[in-house]
């Protein structure tokens, strides 16, 4: 989630961070928490992010920079429709829904995430719906699939369901076998006939 972070003391400071986001929580993980975690002083780490809010930003678009060139990888491979799917659903879930569904405090970063930086998050949808609805219109133009609508609205509804999936899962287990049954689903409404 982190290695794409092109600063080593950025990607320190975000992987301190995300270990002390996840074990202690978002509010009660403070900056001066960070900055140890990062083996750095309070004072240097406000050169590189002036608070939490900043940091979990960051974490947001270093997670979607890294997911949106996964999604892209598993969309462009070889392999049958359902196969590819199910590759990208994963890539964009990832390691960061695994850690938020098996931390004890991943469901509150989420929340934060939500509320401090919707937009961060918006921006990341928005690039994978454009991912995907390329990757349908080039896929419908080859004839390897039948789309029943605009390439931007079923990208839609692939986001929107895979943030039911996430929402609705009570652990990692469970929210790959709901990204497994979208694929199966999503590839069989999308095969020609």
């Amino acid at each position: 989630m982190i290695s794409s972070a092109s600063d080593p003391k950025q990607r320190a400071i975000l992987e301190a961070a995300w270990g002390g986001f996840a074990t202690y929580g978002y509010r009660k993980t403070s900056m001066d928490d960070i900055a140890k975690r990062a083996g750095m002083s309070r004072p240097a780490l406000y050169l590189h992010f002036r608070n939490k809010d900043a940091i979990l930003k960051a974490l947001i678009d270093v997670h979607y920079a890294e997911v949106t060139r996964q999604v892209q990888e598993a969309l462009s491979a070889d392999g049958e429709l359902r196969a590819r799917l199910l590759a990208a659903f994963e890539a964009q879930g990832g390691a960061a829904i695994e850690a938020m569904l098996n931390t004890p405090h991943g469901m509150e970063v989420l929340e934060a995430s939500m509320s401090s930086a919707g937009d961060h998050i918006e921006a990341g949808e928005a690039a994978l719906r454009d991912i995907y609805a390329a990757w349908l219109d080039e896929m419908a133009r080859d004839g390897a699939i039948r789309l029943s609508g605009p390439a931007q609205e079923v990208a839609r509804v692939f986001g929107s369901a895979m943030k039911g999936v996430k929402h609705t899962s009570t652990d990692y287990d469970a929210y790959r076998a709901g990204v497994g049954q979208l694929a199966q689903l999503f590839a069989a409404g999308l095969s020609p006939r």
